[in-house]
């Protein structure tokens, strides 16, 4: 089973213009996520794919291999399915830009459940929120799950509810963005038509749960932080300065 990971990043964030170049630890931000993930040992290939030339360079100069796309793109999932149009591949991996804490062994629990399972599309990682205020950020994506571990749904507000508890007491998720598609499935989202609470949450896996598709919740044990604000970036930066893979690249 041929499996890439892609990366998709550009500069127009709207809650952090130019986030995948801004430095950590002396390197862009997009160079720790592409050598992170490309040490997976289930992957075959590791891409970059922006609409953006400035990216491109940068990420060129490291040694990324880089698809250019569309600029048009909302969804970072239509985003990577157009960089694998013409790719071999029966698994495609999408690791967000923002998520420069991955691990590769993370992209290894991602993709392990679709060797027994031929019938499985997509899987999510997702942990449990330890922090409360993680559970109230807006740029937590959070998401409920039934018994069987298939997503229900998933908001940037917070969900489930504490009306009747309080936070130490309730169980609650946060999506890691690294997100395995099959290639079929993945051209299928790109199919579908973007639906209401995909564009209210601006979440890309709502227009699957909205079209009655199933999207696989697998835990995962390491703590990642996103970047989503600059606040986050001199967060991260500090949280990455002791870690050991920093020496293998």
């Amino acid at each position: 089973m041929k499996t890439i990971a892609v990366i998709p990043a550009r500069m127009g964030s709207s809650r952090f213009p130019g986030k995948p170049i801004a430095a950590i630890l002396g390197r862009p931000m997009i160079e720790h996520i592409y050598k992170r993930v490309a040490m997976s040992r289930s992957l075959d290939a590791t891409y970059i794919a922006t609409c953006d030339d400035e990216i491109r360079d940068i990420a060129e100069n490291f040694g990324a291999r880089v698809i250019m796309t569309a600029d048009t793109h909302e969804r970072a999932s239509d985003r990577v399915a157009e960089a694998v149009t013409h790719l071999d591949a029966d698994l495609i991996v999408m690791v967000q830009g923002d998520e420069p804490m991955t691990h590769p062994d993370m992209i290894d629990t991602a993709v392990a459940p679709f060797r027994d399972d031929p019938a499985l599309g997509c899987v999510n990682l997702v942990r449990r929120i330890e922090d409360e205020a993680d559970y109230l950020d807006v740029n937590t994506i959070k998401v409920v799950m039934n018994r069987h571990n298939d997503a229900l749904y998933m908001s940037r507000r917070p969900i489930p509810s504490l009306a009747k508890t309080g936070f130490a007491d309730t169980a609650a998720y946060k999506q890691v963005c690294i997100i395995p598609f099959r290639r079929e499935t993945l051209f299928q989202y790109t199919r579908l038509t973007p639906t209401p609470l995909e564009q209210l949450e601006s979440v890309d896996m709502l227009r699957l749960l909205e079209h009655g598709m199933h999207v696989k919740m697998v835990h995962t044990t390491f703590n990642t932080q996103a970047v989503d604000t600059p606040a986050d970036l001199a967060r991260v930066a500090k949280l990455m300065e002791s870690d050991p893979l920093l020496a293998h690249y």
